[in-house]
């Protein structure tokens, strides 16, 4: 019995250690002012001067090189004095452009909120987001943001353009300076979240490469994609940087900032919780950049940076593709099959939205409590009630192991005055003790492990869960009892502290209810399932007690989903239990009556 004791205190642990790991592994706007019609442009009136919409200022963290944007190349003089916006509106998407630099300032999902609005995929601290810059040079260089031409081509496809003049002496002994023109021509799609980007250089006369600096151009996204947060600290939200090549998924690590990724992968990504900018650059060649150069206003800058090499010749077409929403499957794996507006297959875009590290192993598990998660929100269309139907359908199918664990436990029952027997008989002799129980062990018939088994076996999928109701898409948002519990992949709470108010040591922002509901059906649970034998164990006591309290404020923050999970299965246990000791009331009154002979003819041989 003591084994069996130490042996549970071990699993226990074992769990408080891989939970930590585990939370530690996963948990590693502006009002847009010009509203325009689907599709058309918003013009500022031309009596309106230039700094109405003044020129964004250069991000901090980005550095000008030694050939600076200013000295590189001018504008030239026909191009625009003022900014231009244009709206394009879709099915799914409202997206705002800008002629400076023929930047994307906003992009909004419109059939995803974000508290009181919409989920915005392009963040921005304290200056107005530029998504999608080009700065002609290095990753040093200085962002293009000179006002563009801009031409509506259709209602979901719009170019911006503006020629410029490099210095006669950057073109290595010429003495007039050469022009070239800069476009960016955006298409977008009526129902996609995908949208093309062909950038162009086009020179018009021979200066090899377009060399600014080593480099063509540097395409960027940032400073961060959505939705809002307060701090990404791998619980509420995160990000991870992706890269996918020859059907890999590599996971990488952001350094310095100044770390080149020169594979050229088929794609790369920048992945949060529930939302992903994935780019495609559909080019031969090219060199890539995960940053985090900090950003005023913003807790956290996330930033992709696509640099294109030089080549020999006077004009560059490069063509661009980009994913700025969901994480959820069906959405990417249409870019598997075909079916979306691009006719893109064979992308693997699901991989941004796998499990990563130690959960990836339990991926086909998940992916089954998935499957039963989503068939019974088919039959009653609540996530909440889908999820105690789960619960339930997981109970039942382990009873038979639970019923065999009860069998066990009543087994080592009644073997234990055996073994008291042998470990008395035998206390100098530790070796001696382990021969003669592994004897009786096999004259019984009897595994001590067999009443663990099933916490073994239910271990994984309590991490699965924990992983799907952290990560699925569709449980955000989803609500299960109104004002209480309206989103099941969030804490629920009955109470917020004032804003800024945590508590001492615990950080605490909300009284929560699900917690101590938890704490209440363990101990209770606790009570139920104790055996006989167990009730005079100080060991099994401090178990019964100190371990649902420790998981308490382990808990206290965790998606409502898993809670209430844990606290129906809690419930379901109970219901077994009394079942099951009803199934083995007759061979329980049977072991007693043998006990109270055997104790019997033990003395009448004293006697004797």
């Amino acid at each position: 019995m003591e084994k069996k004791t130490l042996l549970a205190i071990a699993l226990s642990v074992a769990v408080l250690i891989m939970f930590y790991a585990v939370q530690g592994i996963l948990f590693p706007r502006q009002k847009q002012e010009i509203q325009t019609a689907p599709g058309t442009a918003e013009i500022p009136g031309r009596e309106v001067p230039g700094d109405q919409f003044p020129v964004p200022p250069v991000s901090p963290g980005v550095v000008t090189s030694p050939f600076d944007a200013d000295r590189l190349y001018t504008p030239s003089n026909e191009g625009p004095e003022y900014e231009e916006r244009l709206t394009i509106v879709t099915d799914l998407l409202e997206v705002v452009l800008s002629s400076a630099g023929g930047d994307v300032i906003s992009y909004k999902l419109l059939q995803h909120q974000d508290k009181d609005d919409l989920v915005e995929m392009i963040l921005s601290g304290d200056n107005t987001a530029h998504a999608f810059t080009i700065a002609l040079g290095g990753l040093n260089a200085q962002p293009v943001s000179s006002y563009f031409n801009m031409n509506q081509i259709t209602p979901y496809s719009v170019e911006f353009y503006r020629d410029f003049f490099i210095p006669s002496e950057q073109l290595y002994g010429s003495t007039e300076p050469a022009q070239f023109r800069l476009t960016k021509r955006y298409e977008f799609k009526k129902n996609d979240y995908m949208f093309e980007l062909t950038v162009s250089l086009d020179g018009g006369f021979s200066v090899p490469g377009f060399n600014f600096g080593g480099t063509a151009y540097t395409l960027s996204f940032g400073p961060q994609i959505g939705p809002r947060f307060v701090k990404l600290n791998n619980r509420y939200d995160y990000r991870q940087y992706i890269t996918y090549n020859n059907g890999k998924r590599k996971m990488e690590k952001i350094g310095s900032g100044t770390t080149i990724i020169n594979t050229s992968p088929k794609w790369a990504a920048i992945s949060g919780k529930y939302f992903a900018c994935v780019a495609v650059p559909l080019l031969p060649q090219y060199d890539l950049n995960f940053s985090e150069k900090g950003e005023a206003g913003i807790s956290s800058a996330s930033r992709l940076n696509i640099i294109r090499p030089p080549q020999n010749t006077s004009r560059i077409d490069d063509t661009y593709r980009f994913y700025l929403g969901p994480k959820s499957h069906d959405v990417l794996n249409a870019y598997n099959t075909g079916n979306n507006g691009f006719g893109v297959r064979d992308m693997q875009f699901t991989e941004v939205a796998n499990a990563v590290g130690f959960l990836s192993v339990l991926g086909p598990l998940e992916k089954a409590l998935k499957w039963l998660l989503l068939l019974f929100y088919r039959l009653v269309p609540n996530y909440g009630v889908a999820i105690i139907l789960l619960t339930l359908a997981v109970k039942i199918i382990f009873f038979p192991l639970t019923r065999k664990s009860s069998e066990a436990t009543l087994r080592m029952q009644s073997v234990a005055p055996k073994i008291k027997e042998i470990q008395e008989k035998y206390k100098n002799n530790p070796q001696k003790i382990n021969t003669e129980m592994a004897e009786l062990y096999k004259k019984e018939g009897y595994n001590p492990l067999s009443g663990c088994l099933p916490m073994l076996l239910q271990l994984p999928i309590f991490f699965a869960m924990y992983n799907l109701f952290n990560n699925h898409f569709d449980l955000r948002g989803a609500m299960f009892i109104p004002v209480w519990i309206p989103d099941l992949s969030l804490p629920e709470s009955i109470w917020n502290f004032p804003e800024g108010v945590r508590l001492p040591l615990l950080g605490w922002t909300a009284l929560r209810l699900l917690p101590f509901i938890y704490v209440g059906s363990q101990l209770l649970y606790g009570k139920v399932t104790q055996t006989p034998d167990q009730k005079g164990n100080a060991q099994m006591k401090m178990m019964l007690y100190f371990m649902p309290v420790i998981f308490f404020f382990i808990l206290y923050d965790v998606p409502s989903g898993l809670l209430i999970y844990w606290i129906f299965s809690n419930v379901l246990t109970m219901v077994q239990q009394v079942m099951i000791n009803k199934y083995l009331l007759p061979k329980r009154a049977e072991q007693a009556a043998n006990a109270a002979a055997a104790a019997a003819e033990q003395k009448k041989k004293k006697k004797k």
